[in-house]
């Protein structure tokens, strides 16, 4: 059996109080009876007001300070509760003297959320020192509560409490309709010029009834591809000419440095061994990492330990390289974060020669305007997403295989100039509904709904193990 002396320091966790968020460390020391088998502990709370972590065993580095907040002897029974002293990081509103823990935190942490989170990490600490299960009791504090994030008394307990079925199906039937401009309303394969050839390059607009994507778990809709989707309403299209710049694209991902220091990789690589094997499997990995990374020399790392330590007790971090020229290898590499979306603007100019054109304009800016705006829901508690659209470049009525393809797209910036040619100027008529504006400069702004996948080009028509279009 594993002797008990130092204490057993956990992981940082969040446990949001009253509206505020409370990083702790709980730091436990186990005590043994003459059989040498678990009997209690002292438990200590470290508290900071941002996230952070112990690095080499030290507290306070990362990102946040922890300080000690409150002690139990006694399984949670009685608290100690301690008060700021000079030198900590007191937050605005308190002073030295007065407790770390105000009363919220002190009422969770007797009988609530911070008192289910302390005990999940007396848990994880006591397993990973390989106290047996059956011996983890004496450590456990004394109440016990449901909510293991949310605070019971906090105004937002309500909004961790998990949703019904009929209480979904509720939302669902609450967002089936909306007020305002329906299918049926929207004119029907608007055009400008009105007597454009049928052959002739252009651009075409889709407006399609906004359809979510439901995680998955509605088996009538692909996430995989939302482009390919079923059941969609197409409620009209608009073909344009093509603008006059703006045809292009831009493909890109996010990838960033990322740090990790030898240390720090030796213990990941020892805890995801514990994960998959066991604490004991864990412990064995460590100690050959740990040994691996200092070649066996333990006086070095207890000196860069202690070097650390003196760094964040003078305030100085860059102590080992102001006197000795070095610093921690961060093994900095370049990984891949994620993907990223695309976003496209184009604009149009557009003069009206006729009456009857004047009016295909306006129905043109008009769609566009309506279609991208929010959609009040049956319900006056939600409201329903705009409308989408899929976007193409045609060529002879298909369409074009040398310019990019699009996925279905938001429309995120409508803009109309009323005045491009830099003065106010409409159409001289007896007829209001002819007063049309001699020119409009139509600006749109479209962003992607999903990103492109690799897979995406081999799943277009007439596209799979060929190169007979350029793709996304």
């Amino acid at each position: 059996m594993a002797t008990y002396g130092a204490p057993v320091v956990s992981d940082s966790i969040k446990t949001q109080i009253d509206g505020k968020d409370y990083h702790t460390i709980t730091s436990t020391k186990v005590t043994q009876g003459s059989d040498g088998k678990v009997n209690g502990g002292e438990s200590t709370i470290l508290y900071s007001p941002k996230p952070g972590n112990f690095l080499f065993g030290i507290p306070g580095t990362g990102a946040g300070d922890y300080i000690p907040a409150a002690t139990t002897k006694d399984g949670g029974k009685t608290w100690n509760y301690i008060k700021y002293k000079q030198g900590d990081d007191i937050p605005s509103g308190k002073k030295v003297g007065d407790e770390i823990f105000g009363n919220q935190a002190k009422k969770s942490l007797e009988g609530g959320a911070l008192k289910t989170n302390t005990n999940k990490q007396i848990a994880l600490t006591a397993t990973k020192a390989s106290i047996p299960p059956e011996q983890q009791k004496p450590l456990t504090l004394n109440q016990n509560t449901a909510n293991p994030t949310v605070d019971p008394k906090s105004p937002d307990a309500t909004a961790a409490t998990n949703a019904t079925k009929d209480q979904f199906e509720a939302i669902e039937k609450a967002t089936k309709g909306y007020v305002g401009r329906q299918a049926k309303d929207y004119p029907q394969s608007l055009k400008y010029p009105v007597n454009m050839n049928d052959n002739q390059d252009c651009i075409q607009f889709a407006v399609m009834e906004y359809q979510a994507s439901k995680l998955g778990l509605d088996s009538n809709v692909n996430t995989g591809l939302r482009t390919t989707t079923t059941k969609r309403t197409t409620l009209t299209t608009i073909t344009l000419p093509m603008p006059g710049r703006g045809i292009s694209d831009r493909n890109s991902v996010d990838w960033s440095k990322s740090e990790i220091g030898n240390l720090e990789a030796a213990l990941a690589d020892a805890g995801i061994k514990g994960i998959l094997g066991g604490p004991a499997a864990g412990t064995d990995a460590a100690k050959k990492n740990i040994a691996a990374v200092t070649a066996g020399n333990t006086d070095l790392l207890k000196a860069i330990v202690a070097a650390k330590a003196t760094e964040i007790a003078v305030g100085s971090p860059n102590l080992l390289s102001r006197i000795y020229g070095v610093q921690m290898n961060p093994n900095a590499e370049l990984l891949f974060s994620g993907p990223t979306l695309r976003d496209f603007s184009f604009s149009f100019r557009m003069n009206p020669r006729s009456p009857d054109e004047a009016k295909i304009v306006r129905s043109i800016i008009r769609t566009f305007k309506q279609a991208m705006s929010v959609k009040r829901s049956n319900s006056v508690l939600l409201l329903k997403s705009p409308h989408t659209f899929m976007i193409k470049y045609m060529t002879s009525n298909k369409e074009h295989p040398y310019l990019n393809r699009f996925k279905e797209c938001a429309l995120t910036n409508c803009s109309v100039e009323y005045t491009p040619d830099g003065q106010y100027m409409s159409y001289d008529s007896s007829d209001i509904d002819e007063r049309s504006m001699t020119a409009y400069e139509l600006s749109l702004s479209f962003n992607e709904l999903e990103p492109i996948f690799d897979d995406d080009y081999e799943n277009m028509e007439n596209a799979k193990g060929s190169f007979n279009h350029i793709g996304y």
